[in-house]
This record gives structure tokens, sequence and C-alpha cells, in this order.
């Protein structure tokens, strides 16, 4: 029942389209005319304002067509990573792929375009259908920010999915919590070719710190990475502050709090090993944290009906979908934390946040197959 061709050229429409994080208004304006063509009432929130981008959060309420039916969301997010401007995307056989210049935007454009094919054939077949809020957010890639601001109880839907995830026949259920590190760490300056013997050089402090820190891959359940460091003046300065960005995500509260307190102590003792006397005075090294919570852990039950309903969606489809636990975040972190119950199914994307990112249009047609099915199981459900 799904449209291919018209899948197709609607996710590379808005492939084309170029939607960086706070930039999204050019491709929100373009979903806010597919919306109300398919009869649905738009809205546009203030969280561009909140944020510093260039319009808000797109939300489209469909009324249904079936009384008492429990109402549905579908999620998915406007922004791509960069390199993504001017992407030129390549067609080859069913494989959508980069040019190799940016990413591909199939994150999560994937997501956008199944909904959207999936409302239009509800439409077009008249198919049952519960009354559905469709939410397209803005700054998922800048920190789940645009759906930190969402404001849900404007929503009628109180579960749903958010389709920003990648190989097809996954629902992942289960997300870390993350937490988002800014270390500053403080030298002192001198001339480097003079007199380097009176500076500090914190680029040495940080690196000594890093070189203690466990990253990557910590267990199953944990990752930590140290991902921007900035600082220095001139290559003849003893540089005096250097800036580190950093993460640590988990499952576990106890094993997120220990990594996080482990990278700041790393950085800490290597600071309080470089102590200078200059002129009767103690100048010592010295570290800054700025430690936030990026957003809390995502935990759906197997037992929660949206994970039911879309293993009866795979059913009637003999479809396998497995239930996993993801080490990415996404918006379903946030909107689990606001109160709702949503888990995050995949639309086929593959390679994400590379250049090398691609997309098979089976999988793809796979995935707006699946939405179709769950939104017509959703109405039938008794309230």
């Amino acid at each position: 029942m799904i449209n291919h061709e018209r899948l197709k050229n609607l996710l590379i429409e808005l492939i084309k389209i170029d939607s960086l994080s706070r930039k999204e208004f050019d491709v929100a304006m373009r979903l806010k005319r597919e919306m109300e063509e398919l009869g649905a009432t738009v809205t546009i929130d203030d969280a561009g304002d909140k944020v510093g981008g260039n319009v808000g959060n797109l939300v489209a309420q469909f009324p249904g067509n079936v009384p008492g039916a429990q109402p549905l969301l579908l999620s998915a997010h406007m922004d791509t990573v960069v390199p993504g401007e001017g992407i030129v995307p390549i067609l080859d056989g069913d494989i959508l792929r980069t040019d190799g210049r940016t990413v591909l935007g199939g994150d999560d454009k994937s997501g956008v375009a199944i909904i959207c094919e999936a409302l239009r054939v509800i439409k077009e077949q008249r198919i049952p259908c519960s009354a559905v809020d469709v939410v397209f957010t803005i700054c998922e890639e800048a920190g789940l920010i645009g759906a930190k601001c969402l404001d849900v109880s404007k929503l009628r839907a109180r579960t749903g999915l958010v389709l920003d995830s990648d190989s097809v026949g996954f629902l992942f259920t289960k997300a870390p919590a993350a937490n988002r590190m800014e270390f500053r760490v403080y030298g002192l300056e001198a001339h480097a070719g003079v007199c380097p013997e009176k500076g500090i050089n914190v680029i040495k402090v940080a690196a000594e710190g890093i070189a203690r820190m466990r990253l990557g891959r910590i267990d199953h359940e944990t990752t930590a990475n140290i991902g921007v460091v900035e600082g220095g003046m001139a290559v003849n300065i003893v540089p005096n502050q250097v800036i580190l960005r950093g993460e640590a995500r988990s499952h576990s509260e106890d094993k997120l709090n220990r990594q996080t307190e482990h990278m700041k102590s790393c950085l800490e003792d290597a600071a309080a090993r470089y102590v200078l006397d200059i002129d009767g005075k103690r100048r010592n090294a010295r570290v800054e944290a700025k430690i936030e919570r990026d957003y809390d852990r995502m935990d759906v039950p197997e037992s929660a009906p949206i994970v039911q309903l879309v293993h009866a969606a795979a059913k009637n489809l003999h479809l396998d979908v497995k239930v996993l636990a993801t080490g990415g975040g996404c918006d379903a972190n946030v909107l689990n934390q606001k109160g709702l119950v949503v888990a995050n199914l995949s639309t086929g994307m593959r390679e994400i946040h590379t250049v090398n990112e691609w997309l098979d249009l089976k999988d793809l047609n796979l995935s707006a197959q699946m939405v179709l099915e769950i939104v017509r199981l959703n109405s039938a459900q008794n309230p």
C-alpha cells in the first residue's frame, strides 16, 4: 500500500533542503505544507526562540476517524549534522548515498518521510485511524534541545514512536543517560623561548589528564569520550588555558556518576602536579568543571502497549522485530522523561554522522509499511 516512488521522491526532496541544527526553517515550511495538505492542524512552537534557531518544533494534529481510539504520537527530527549543506544524494539501484562530501541526511529525514507517506496512504485509502500527533523536532543533533523545549501537555497522545535509528527490524526501548562535560584547565603563560620555566603549559596538563582517563567502551553499559580540545594562542607562548568538551553515557546511573567523577579527577590530579614559585608567589594549574545532565535514561518495558503494538504489526507483516538497547540518545529519551511512553523504531539509515552515510530504499519501504500497520492496529485497540 505504500507508494514506493512517492516515498523515495519525498525523501530525496527533503534531503536536498539544508537543515543544520538551528537552521531548519526551510524544511519546516515544506513539512507544514505537507501536513496541511493531509488535513492536519499545524502549529510551530517557540523552541526556536529559546535555542537561538530560525524555527521551532512543528506539531501537526490529525483528527482521526475512529472515535474512542487512543491517540498515537509519531515523531522524527528535522535537523542534520555537519557537513550537511549542499547535499547531493546519489541513487544507485535501491541504494541512496552521499557523494562523499557531506552526510546524506537520512538521519533523520528517513523518519520524516516515512511518517508523511504513511499518513498520506491513510488519507487516500480511508484506512481506520486514531487521532495522530506528529512532532517534527528541531536541534535533536544539538543535544535533543528541541524536544526538551516541547510542551507535551499540548499533545493528545501519551504514547508512540520516534523514528530515528538505523537497521530495520529493531525497536529500541532502552537508551543510556548522558552527562555533558566542559573542563577549563588554567595554567600560566610565558615566552616559550625566553623563559618557558616561568610558565605552566596547560596543553601538557590536559594531555596528562586525558592519558589517564578510561575512554571509549568502558563496559557493556558505559561509554565516554573527549571530543573537543581548544587552546593555545601562538607557538611561542606557553599556553595558559585549554578547553575540553566531552561526555559519558551509561545505562547505569551509578556507573555514569563514577565515570564522570573519574574523568574530572584525572584532570584535577594532573593539574595538582604543576606548581611554580615565582617571585615569592605560588602559582598552580587548576581545573574548572561544568557538568550537566544531557538526557536521562530511556527504559520502556516489554509489557508497554506501544511495544506490544509494534510486535503485533510485525507479526501481521510476517516480519521479525527485535527489542534492543542502544548506546545512543534520541528524542525518545526526553519524551519519556516528560511522562510519555515512547520507543525508537528503525528506519534503515546506515553509517550515520559520516560522509559514507547510505540507505537502502527496500528498508525504507519496510519501515513505512510497519508504521502504516502500527497506526491501523492502534485504531482497533480499545481505549
